[in-house]
């Protein structure tokens, strides 16, 4: 049986910005930019009082907490913070798989620290990021990532919840089936259609009739609600997609798009270069003014060996685009998917029997 922790840093780039900064302590932060097509990057536990999170529209985080200090993003400052952050948890395993800078799952199953348990690893991993970064994160010990996931956002911030393996019915029956990784509020609606509110309420369904009702996924929420999750932690993943993306200061038409596609290619380019394996899938994406998201890709035969060739297949890409001309976009992104590693690309064969 695995043990595995789920690391969270608590409201890590506000956390950052008041560590660095005394006078903002204490007070509601918000990390953004100010400006009507800006969101919120995270959001200090002072400012969550007020309703403030991540991923709203900063105006109206304004709104909420009209007292709140807005503070623009330092990407690198948090980078390095998360470099320290991964340090630490080397030192007690390998099997490090990071979620985004903030986060990260480990599997202390054999921990290389030597420590007796997952409980003693998750203390000593909380204790050295307190000492050594000044900042605080929020841990879960269960025997799986699912479970581990849920335990760590149990007792935030700074906290510590243990999900034994013995305990994990009783402790997942009364969760609302929100719970569950994939289960938004369209799933919700569905399983409720089916008489399921709870964790305890979807172990009673039998699986049968929960793949008829939602295919493959269907068996994953099955399992789930027995607590079952045979993922293994996966450290150092391969890339598997590189994107940009930017919100215009002003809704614009189609036409009108091509400048911020070249921009956003190039930083796309740009990125991938820092990578050995190559991208096969160029991708356009686009949000209306009405919020819907649009996305078109296009793989050619041979991976785009240049900036020049990329940028040519995303502008391409908005010919594919069949809204009405009068539709008006907010949102546009640049992305290069499906790598793959470069010797495993095989060259286009010519002939079979070349004239000598």
């Amino acid at each position: 049986m695995r043990k595995i922790l789920h690391i969270d840093m608590d409201a890590f780039y506000a956390s950052v910005e008041q560590r660095d900064d005394p006078a903002l302590r204490g007070r509601p932060v918000v990390v953004a930019w100010r400006g009507e097509r800006s969101v919120v990057c995270a959001a200090s536990y002072e400012a969550r009082t007020f309703g403030v999170r991540s991923a709203m529209p900063a105006v109206r985080a304004e709104r909420l907490c009209p007292e709140a200090v807005f503070v623009p993003p330092d990407f690198p400052r948090y980078k390095a913070v998360s470099r320290q952050v991964r340090e630490i948890f080397a030192r007690h395993t390998d099997l490090i798989e990071p979620l985004s800078l903030d986060e990260a799952y480990l599997d202390v199953t054999a921990p290389t620290s030597g420590l007796a348990t997952a409980t003693e690893v998750a203390q000593a991993i909380r204790a050295q990021i307190r000492e050594e970064t000044q900042l605080t994160a929020s841990a879960g010990v269960a025997p799986n990532k699912f479970l581990a996931k849920i335990a760590s956002d149990w007792k935030k911030p700074d906290g510590l919840f243990v999900i034994r393996p013995h305990q994990v019915f009783d402790f997942l029956t009364p969760l609302p089936v929100g719970c569950i990784p994939g289960v938004g509020k369209v799933a919700q609606r569905r399983l409720e259609d089916l008489g399921v509110k709870t964790v305890g309420d979807l172990r009673g369904v039998d699986v049968a009739d929960l793949q008829a009702a939602f295919g493959s996924f269907g068996v994953r929420l099955h399992e789930r609600a027995q607590g079952i999750d045979e993922r293994p932690v996966e450290p150092d993943q391969p890339v598997q997609s590189i994107s940009s993306e930017d919100t215009f200061a002003r809704d614009v038409p189609l036409d009108e798009i091509e400048p911020m596609i070249r921009t956003l290619a190039e930083k796309t380019w740009a990125a991938s270069r820092k990578t050995e394996r190559v991208g096969r899938t160029v991708v356009l994406k686009l949000k209306t003014a009405q919020f819907r998201i649009l996305t078109r890709s296009h793989t050619p035969e041979v991976p785009p060996g240049s900036l020049e060739r990329f940028t040519e297949i995303a502008l391409a890409l908005q010919e594919r685009v069949d809204l009405p001309p009068r539709t008006l976009y907010r949102l546009v992104g640049v992305g290069l998917g499906n790598f793959s590693d470069r010797d495993a690309l095989v060259p286009p064969q010519a002939t079979l029997f070349p004239v000598e």
